[in-house]
């Protein structure tokens, strides 16, 4: 019996000895991330669910702090403060730091992305094939990308000429769609977008109808062009520092790459049901929404059309593959349409 209460304990402090002992909160790995949506936003709310995952799933071993609002580092700053280590994780737009990423801001030209989950999936699936350099500086997570980019003004807007003379926010490529439209883009974050509109800086905005809830816009404009077959996007991103990424141990790595495997569709997903959100609250306000006639949608498709040639000799010019980025978008595209 003592011999068999003895061999009981040592094997008990055996077990002890080697289980590995709790992650307390000084050990884990503590991360910050950046986030230009304000908290309430539901993609803010997704980024967020996003960390909290990366926690659970590591059991406690990772930690992340997320700062949204730009309260960390300003929507323009995000991936230069990811760079630079400012911020551990970070999630902006290409297009506000326009000219630096070239072959990614071919996903913004108004190919006609008929939703927010169909723009998702493009993004990530045109990332992944065309793996442009200008991203090698971080580890790429994940991107994501809002529904069509719809016209939103203070006044009617039912045909191209209502637009001469009208002040236009846009950023990116909707800058040039802008232009080609007759009317001139102003460019500024979203965040700013609700004052410019409010004092009369701009007298609409190129924007997925979502903002129209998400950022309050709806009190400031009364009517939305729908615009569908010009419908652009606005590619994002949640990138990693890269020192930061390569000091992760494999089995952390996975978490990373697991959960954020599985959120692109949760972004999608989002993006369509913020769009629904949108357009139903513009409407409680009275807003009005137009629909083009045939032949007038028509002659907006013919306008923006060089905005997407332009990209391309611009593109090719410079050495970059401007035919196949805009051939892989309108693959891509087709395939997951029809899904």
């Amino acid at each position: 019996m003592k011999k068999s209460a003895a061999l009981f304990f040592a094997l008990a402090s055996f077990i002890i000895l080697q289980a590995p002992a709790p992650v307390q909160a000084a050990d884990a790995v503590k991360l910050t991330y950046s986030i230009f949506f304000p908290p309430a936003h539901g993609q803010a709310e997704a980024g967020t669910a996003w960390a909290r995952e990366i926690e659970k799933r590591s059991d406690g071993r990772v930690r992340i702090d997320v700062f949204a609002g730009g309260t960390l580092t300003p929507a323009p700053e995000v991936y230069d403060g990811v760079v630079n280590g400012i911020s551990d994780i970070g999630m902006s737009c290409f297009a506000y730091t326009r000219g630096r990423f070239p072959i990614m801001e071919a996903l913004d030209l108004p190919v006609g992305y008929p939703s927010g989950k169909v723009a998702t999936l493009v993004a990530n699936d045109f990332y992944k094939a065309m793996k442009p350099p200008s991203l090698d500086e971080v580890k790429v997570l994940y991107l994501h990308a809002h529904g069509p980019g719809l016209l939103h003004t203070k006044k009617p807007v039912s045909r191209m000429e209502d637009l001469k003379g009208m002040k236009i926010r846009s950023t990116g490529f909707s800058a040039k769609v802008t232009e080609a439209l007759g009317a001139t883009p102003v460019a500024m974050p979203q965040g700013e977008t609700y004052e410019a509109l409010q004092r009369g800086v701009a007298d609409g905005t190129f924007t997925p109808i979502e903002t129209l809830k998400g950022w309050k816009q709806a009190e400031v404009v009364k009517y939305t062009t729908d615009t569908p077959d010009i419908g652009y996007t606005t590619a994002m991103f949640v990138v990693m520092n890269l020192n930061k990424w390569n000091a992760l141990p494999d089995d952390l790595k996975q978490v990373f790459a697991d959960v954020s495997a599985e959120w692109i569709d949760r972004h999608g997903d989002a993006w369509d049901a913020l769009d629904q959100e949108g357009r139903d609250y513009a409407l409680s306000l009275n807003n009005e929404i137009v629909t083009l006639p045939a032949e007038e949608n028509q002659r907006w498709v013919e306008a923006v059309a060089p905005v997407i040639d332009s990209y391309i000799s611009s593109a090719n010019e410079k050495g970059l593959p401007g035919d196949r980025a805009i051939a892989e978008i309108r693959r891509l595209l087709k395939e997951h349409g029809q899904k």
